[in-house]
């Protein structure tokens, strides 16, 4: 049985190492926790100034500074998805076995005939 050739790696394929995959959530992580403090003293210039509709910008801030530190720890665990469940990669390769080939179906048994007369 001849094997089908295989594809070749490209570098454009390579995953990230896990270092880099680290570094790029922490610097995500202290971005969103630096608009939080940002929300902090925004909070709390506006209403040390009065600001006119701080009924609006005051509830805007303190949301901000409960949901960014929630979206952030959430984030920063997050690692990116495994190839084979990335929606590119399956529309990509289809459903293929290790050769390249498409699965093949197992063989179906003969249908069964069934004679009222006999």
């Amino acid at each position: 049985m001849k094997r089908a050739p295989r594809r070749p790696v490209v570098i454009t394929d390579a995953q990230q190492s896990p270092d880099d995959q680290l570094r790029r959530r922490e610097i995500r992580y202290v971005i969103m926790m630096s608009f939080r403090a940002l929300c902090l003293i925004a909070a709390a210039i506006l209403v040390g100034t009065a600001a006119p509709m701080l009924w609006l910008w005051v509830p805007l801030c303190v949301a901000g500074m409960v949901l960014v530190p929630w979206l952030a720890v959430i984030l920063a665990n997050d690692r990116p998805p495994k190839k084979e469940h990335q929606l590119a990669y399956r529309l990509h390769h289809g459903d293929r076995d290790e050769t390249g080939g498409p699965q093949a179906l197992p063989p179906a048994d003969p249908p069964k005939v069934i004679d009222a007369e006999q």
